[in-house]
């Protein structure tokens, strides 16, 4: 980074630049994209952190690619360190401080030359603020990019550590062949509903032809049910989605498109939608399960309030203003 770029700490600094948080500031930089001013301020943090501290939670979830949650507008910047080094106490950034030493297998890496935990103290840390929803959605990313050492979670999820119990549960419900965060909620609403899914099947025809891959196929049925996201709604996915639509058209599979307005706002009309189509009685304690991980998430407006509210009274702000 040239020096007329350097994030700056301790001089108030207006015109030309960019303010990350109390007595840090960026110049600004034109034709950037999101990605790279999110690294950019991660730089000018590294000013405030003692040496040996690692990004963590969200903010590393977010630097390894991960797919996520849905997120509120405005969130901190997680950090940690261990040992007896100083804890950072800003607006805009929760720190936190290790005590347990990591295993061999499970040592922070360099990401971007930003430094970065291991991706299970990773998932550990957001297992102690996030619902068993948006755990999924992380865990089912890592997991199909390879960023969890088998060997390293075991050991990690044998422990006794805050946040384990959550962290164990999402483990035990994980995929690594789901493609989307959308087809995660699906898959997540249809074990609320005691429906079993396979992920990711091949559809064939008597013949053996390939027809197309299922997000989501209920276990001894013909059922095919996938997550139909913005993606689907583009000219070119569009027509794509049509002409299997054609190939699938004579085959044992049916197949039903759900949305994540059909999972948030209506759980009770699609629940009753995969009843009749499995020809069973309706349960209300399925529907008012999904709703209990729905209101612990952050794809509900109360679960989002909730964490954000908890992660003010960390920082020791009450607004983010």
């Amino acid at each position: 980074m040239s020096r007329d770029t350097a994030p700056i700490r301790g001089e108030v600094r207006l015109a030309g630049h960019h303010r990350v948080s109390h007595g840090l500031f960026l110049p600004v930089m034109d034709g950037l994209s999101d990605e790279d001013e999110f690294r950019r301020d991660l730089s000018a943090w590294m000013l405030v952190l003692p040496d040996g501290a690692v990004f963590t939670h969200l903010t590393a979830a977010r630097l390894r690619g991960w797919r996520l949650p849905a997120l509120p507008e405005q969130v901190p910047v997680f950090a940690a360190v261990r040992g007896t080094h100083r804890r950072p106490r800003r607006p805009g950034m929760i720190c936190s401080r290790l005590v347990d030493p990591s295993p061999p297998a499970s040592r922070p890496q360099m990401i971007g030359g930003l430094p970065v935990d291991s991706a299970e103290e990773v998932l550990l840390r957001c297992a102690r603020d996030l619902g068993h929803l948006d755990l999924v959605v992380l865990i089912d990313s890592a997991l199909a990019l390879g960023d969890i050492d088998p060997e390293a979670m075991r050991e990690l999820l044998a422990s006794r550590r805050p946040g384990v119990r959550r962290l164990r549960a999402a483990y035990a419900r994980s995929h690594r062949r789901a493609e989307s965060a959308g087809e995660t909620a699906l898959r997540v609403f249809h074990d609320a509903m005691d429906i079993p899914v396979e992920p990711q099947v091949d559809l064939v025809d008597s013949e053996g032809r390939l027809l197309g891959r299922a997000d989501l196929m209920v276990v001894g049925t013909g059922n095919v049910h996938e997550y139909d996201g913005s993606g689907h709604r583009k000219r070119q996915q569009q027509r794509s989605d049509l002409r299997r639509e054609r190939r699938l058209a004579g085959t044992p599979y049916v197949r039903r498109g759900f949305t994540l307005d059909d999972l948030l706002n209506h759980p009770g009309i699609v629940m009753h939608e995969l009843d009749r189509a499995l020809g069973r009685p309706h349960q209300a304690h399925r529907l008012r399960r999904w709703r209990r991980l729905m209101d612990h998430s952050m794809y509900s407006p109360a679960g989002r309030e909730r964490l954000l509210n908890r992660w003010r009274r960390e920082m020791g702000v009450v607004d983010w203003a």
